[in-house]
């Protein structure tokens, strides 16, 4: 995908693709246009382009990384009024069938069965090693009916992977179907302006309705999923909206909100959820770290940790008795902020782990990052170093979320 940018910005630099534009650079504008053909759009795209949004490839899709604003400034619009996303390059499917609840329990971590309808989790679809696969946000609709959304870049080997199991669980006369919801989009709506602004478009009392809850409601005229949930660790919501009524849900939104919500792109996205101290698939999470390595155990419920049954349970069970040889931690850093795959070593020199996400915190204005150390380096106040362009810097762990969460729950 970077090489596709990289053709886009030599074509635009030649001002190829008039009749006097070198045969090359001909080539190359071809090239990079059959690429970006290539890419899927959402229903959005077109307002995105409308309203500046600069378009890049991620997991597939052209995405707004960010808009007129910077990503700092919009990172900090977000926590100060809202923010609204287009992320209907995720996946959501909903699964039904009398035994929906215990073929998914077979697949992930959670504790499905104990959910009150209405009411979701986060939780990790795990390999036979106790790898992570992705992680998901999934909700308990009632008995019979699961909805849950995973990760974009995840897409075909989660599909494959569920579909997989799904059919051998049938053969032994289970009883669960599944629909991929490609016919609607996602939008999430997160910040302090999030309730306030979405309760102009909606009959439902969003007072009652609390972090992780789900409800299927009207609004602004759509049949739409909500779901309390979101990426940046503020107050918000995540919308499924059918596809051809999402540009007008998201010019809703932004009127209502006199303009203080704004459009949002990737890029203050993950600096948000970094702050957050949030997992990002890929980075913080891969199929050879466990959830217990991630930092993910409360999300293993009771009786999961007593029965197991779910994909890699010897390993992740052990790990729960015995403790995990590495753990994902928060730190502050010096120097220029470490990026993925910096390395973290002792005050000797030993290599001790792995950064796996970092950057500038535009709310904290200082470096930080989330990485991987031996087990007995991640209590708060370890300090080591972290090598960045061959040179080491200091840093320290700190607890996470860096930024404070803002959760709607009950009081």
């Amino acid at each position: 995908m970077r090489g596709l940018l990289a053709l886009a910005t030599l074509v635009r630099r030649a001002g190829a693709g008039g009749a006097s534009a070198p045969a090359r650079v001909r080539h190359l504008a071809s090239a990079a246009e059959a690429a970006e053909a290539e890419l899927k759009k959402t229903a959005l795209y077109d307002f995105h382009v409308a309203n500046g949004g600069k378009m890049v490839p991620f997991a597939g899709w052209s995405m707004p990384i960010q808009y007129k604003d910077s990503i700092m400034e919009s990172t900090i619009n977000c926590r100060t009024n809202g923010s609204l996303f287009d992320v209907a390059h995720m996946c959501g499917l909903s699964l039904k069938g009398r035994q929906a609840i215990p073929f998914l329990e077979s697949l992930v971590i959670a504790d499905v069965a104990g959910l009150k309808d209405g009411t979701g989790t986060l939780t990790v679809f795990t390999n036979e090693k106790g790898g992570a696969i992705d992680d998901s946000v999934i909700t308990k609709v009632n008995d019979q009916h699961i909805y849950l959304v995973v990760n974009a870049g995840c897409r075909d080997k989660d599909l494959a992977h569920i579909e997989e199991h799904m059919e051998a669980f049938n053969k032994k006369g289970g009883d669960v179907k599944w629909h991929i919801h490609d016919e609607r989009s996602l939008l999430a709506l997160q910040g302090p302006l999030a309730a306030p602004t979405l309760q102009l478009l909606t009959k439902e009392d969003l007072t009652k309705m609390y972090f992780s809850d789900f409800k299927m409601i009207d609004i602004n005229g759509s049949a739409c999923y909500l779901t309390r949930t979101g990426y940046t660790g503020e107050d918000g919501f995540e919308i499924s909206v059918p596809s051809e009524n999402a540009v007008d849900l998201a010019k809703a939104i932004l009127e209502k909100s006199e303009g203080k919500v704004r459009l949002t792109g990737l890029g203050a996205r993950d600096s948000l959820r970094l702050e957050a101290g949030l997992c990002l698939y890929g980075n913080d999470l891969e199929q050879h770290i466990t959830p217990v390595e991630a930092g993910l155990s409360w999300a293993i419920h009771k009786r999961r940790r007593a029965e197991g049954g779910f994909l890699g349970a010897d390993v992740i069970l052990k790990q729960l008795q015995e403790g995990p040889k590495i753990r994902r931690v928060g730190m502050f850093t010096q120097g220029p902020p470490a990026r993925s795959h910096s390395e973290i070593v002792s005050s000797s020199g030993e290599n001790i782990g792995e950064v796996t996400s970092g950057g500038f915190s535009p709310c904290l204005k200082k470096n930080i990052a989330i990485g991987y150390v031996k087990s007995g380096m991640h209590k708060a106040g370890t300090e080591f170093k972290v090598v960045v362009r061959g040179k080491s810097y200091d840093a320290a762990v700190t607890k996470m979320p860096f930024v404070p969460t803002k959760y709607y729950k009950p009081s």
